[in-house]
């Protein structure tokens, strides 16, 4: 199975969301975030409204992002 490398970019408004969390919980998502960028690892689904959109759970929490390009 091939593998890809995801690069990531956290809009200003996602990074402000994610500050005004507890420490534990930033650590967490981030964690999750960094497993994601390896081939989508991790509690990801597709939404179905939408066509390049899909969250990852976290918890109690939903990290909702858009794949660009290939």
């Amino acid at each position: 199975m091939a593998r890809y490398q995801y690069n990531l970019a956290i809009s200003e408004e996602a990074l402000e969301q994610l500050r005004a969390l507890p420490k534990e919980e930033r650590r967490r998502i981030g964690h999750r975030l960094s497993r994601l960028q390896e081939n989508l690892a991790g509690d990801v689904k597709k939404l179905t409204a939408s066509e390049n959109k899909y969250r990852l759970g976290v918890g109690n929490f939903r990290v909702l992002f858009r794949l660009e390009g290939r």
